[in-house]
């Protein structure tokens, strides 16, 4: 009599891999415009989707230097997430290293991914050119790209203060509101006046500059008066 043997269940079980869910930060300091909320929405979407990840959160920092974690308040709220709660993600995208911040202290912007490692929660940099997966040479050029980025800072810094330097020694005005009595006068890139800017307003383009001129009659009488 031919006996079929009964199937049994294997006592091997494979592992369900966890679900890729991810929260995204992104940063836009007034400095580089061209690292819009929007172009880093368009990578970090393109990212999830070839690689099957769910996004489920934002924490957005629009308008925030990335040289200090001070006033950026979403970082924080999301260093706060991954640490004190149950986060409803196990990774974070980020565009590249200088988003995440161009900390003066390169220790200082990875003090900040591996808190969030340490809490379970990995950090992926989608336009990076390497795999952000702790191995030696991950960490030497994702080390060397942070040290950039704080190079960078400091050298735009310098620049920017001597480019302000210059304007404000060749009699332009640079930044702040007009003090009573005064107004300021937009200039063309050819020194030609444009317009007057009203209280609460910017100039237009970049290569404008602005001078104080004399205001209203009365408030130059007031002024007058006073000394």
């Amino acid at each position: 009599m031919n006996q079929t043997a009964l199937p049994f269940p294997s006592r091997e079980h494979k592992k369900l891999a966890p679900p890729k869910r991810a929260a995204i930060y992104m940063r836009m300091s007034t400095e580089h415009q061209k690292y819009s909320i929007e172009n880093q929405t368009a990578a970090i979407s393109e990212y999830a989707q070839k690689h099957d990840i769910e996004i489920v959160k934002e924490y957005v920092d629009d308008g925030k230097t990335g040289v200090t974690i001070t006033g950026r308040v979403a970082l924080q709220r999301l260093l706060r997430d991954v640490e004190t709660g149950k986060p409803d993600f196990n990774m974070i995208l980020v565009l590249d290293i200088t988003r995440w911040g161009r900390f003066q202290d390169h220790d200082e912007n990875a003090h900040y991914e591996y808190r969030c490692r340490k809490a379970g929660v990995s950090i992926e940099y989608v336009a990076e050119q390497f795999a952000n997966d702790g191995s030696a040479a991950s960490n030497i050029i994702k080390s060397v790209k942070r040290v950039m980025a704080g190079e960078y800072s400091r050298e735009l810094s310098t620049k920017v203060f001597r480019g302000q330097c210059n304007l404000i020694e060749h009699g332009f005005r640079q930044g702040g509101t007009a003090g009573y009595g005064l107004r300021r006068m937009m200039l063309d890139e050819h020194g030609n006046r444009k317009e007057e800017i009203p209280r609460g307003k910017r100039k237009s383009y970049q290569t404008d500059r602005v001078i104080l001129i004399p205001g209203p009659p009365e408030e130059i009488e007031t002024v007058r008066w006073i000394y």
